[in-house]
């Protein structure tokens, strides 16, 4: 299925109409925009990055689909709730995308868009990522040629990747610690949410040895399942994903049995039908309830006041209706 996707994207760019292509240009431009706002994270190793031969670029892959290809310089994006809703909770959002690109437009602005409109302060991390080519078409080529070398070899040169990530992850928890007080945001509720790769990522902060702050709580949304060591003091973990997930899906549940053997608590959704990536996208399966999943988790493990009694549930169904130019824009 991601083979089929990658070679329509191939074709995407080549087979846009003049007004397509001038829609495209414009979200691109909108995303750019809203993330020359971001915060810098300086790095005290090594600033260059894995993507360091190739500037930063941003790309129109699709409804949904912005990327930024060649990090270099990790960036913080706040998005703070108004005052009015603020409930002090905060989350770190770490989109995914292989390490390759960071998927902000599918799980990095919606996403924090999203979190703001219940009351909780978000902070979207663009990481330092392998270097790829420039050229759009080329580069869908490149992830193309990737997937068909099987799942076994999406690991390939791939360490150093990961190990900036989190490093820039660790990075953006100082920085939300160290200005709790400017955003009104109470240090026992931060927390991180991360998709695929960005999920690695959250997993990988969250087990960094000390010091350095912790996430109190991690969202773990469509990421390796495979069993590993967990520390038992490990933070509340809620995993979601879809069990026809090409990359994950047939893994079992090793990380969640993981957690619970450690006496840390958990919590799966495995979702009927959603695919790998499902994020922000409308997908017409179970797996459009994660958010509203995710929220009454939040609440029923006090990182959030609960709504009344009489209130409206937290589903948010609505925004996945919007286009795309909603979500980009400041």
């Amino acid at each position: 299925m991601i083979g089929r996707w990658l070679t329509c994207l191939s074709l995407f760019w080549l087979c846009l109409s003049s007004a397509a292509a001038d829609s495209a240009e414009s979200l691109l431009r909108a995303a750019e925009a809203r993330d020359k706002s971001a915060l810098g994270l300086v790095q005290t190793d090594e600033t260059s990055g894995p993507a360091a031969e190739n500037a930063e670029i941003w790309s129109y892959m699709g409804p949904n689909e912005i990327w930024a290809r060649n990090v270099t310089q990790p960036t913080l994006l706040p998005v703070l709730p108004e005052p009015e809703v603020a409930t002090g909770a905060a989350i770190l959002v770490i989109p995914g995308g292989g390490f390759r690109f960071v998927s902000m437009g599918n799980e990095g602005y919606p996403i924090a868009d999203w979190l703001a409109a219940q009351g909780i302060a978000a902070f979207v991390l663009k990481y330092r990522v392998m270097a790829t080519p420039a050229d759009d078409v080329a580069f869908s080529t490149y992830m193309q040629q990737i997937f068909e070398r099987g799942a076994g070899d999406l690991d390939e040169d791939r360490t150093g990747a990961v190990g900036h990530a989190v490093a820039d992850a660790q990075a953006a928890l100082e920085l939300i610690h160290a200005r709790q007080e400017d955003w009104g945001l109470d240090p026992d509720r931060i927390g991180v949410l991360g998709f695929s790769a960005g999920a690695m990522t959250a997993l990988g902060l969250i087990q960094a040895p000390e010091p350095g702050p912790h996430p109190a709580f991690g969202g773990y949304i469509y990421g390796p399942m495979s069993a590993i060591e967990v520390a038992d003091d490990a933070p509340p973990l809620f995993v979601a994903l879809a069990t026809d997930d090409p990359l994950f899906g047939a893994q079992g549940f090793g990380l969640v049995e993981s957690w619970l053997r450690a006496g840390a608590s958990a919590e799966l959704h495995a979702y009927q039908g959603g695919g790998h990536g499902f994020g922000s996208k409308r997908t017409a399966t179970t797996s459009d309830a994660w958010f509203g999943d995710f929220m009454t988790w939040l609440e029923v493990n006090k990182i959030m006041p609960a709504p009344p009694p009489n209130g409206a549930p937290h589903r948010l169904q609505t925004h996945r209706d919007q286009p795309i130019s909603k979500l980009v824009t400041p």
